[in-house]
């Protein structure tokens, strides 16, 4: 399974989650640079799909 898209819009996921009538309570938001960093690591772990 490969990662196509990321969704970054709160509201969207959350119509999602309602959706589906799945809970999800975070207990907090990650810091925004390790969120940027494991995004940055996943997309170049995946750089061979592009090619």
């Amino acid at each position: 399974m490969k990662v196509i898209a990321f969704i970054t819009d709160y509201s969207v996921v959350d119509r999602i989650i309602h959706h589906l009538k799945l809970t999800f309570v975070a207990d907090k938001l990650p810091p925004p640079c390790i969120a940027y960093q494991e995004l940055l690591m996943a997309c170049e772990t995946s750089a061979e799909y592009f090619s």
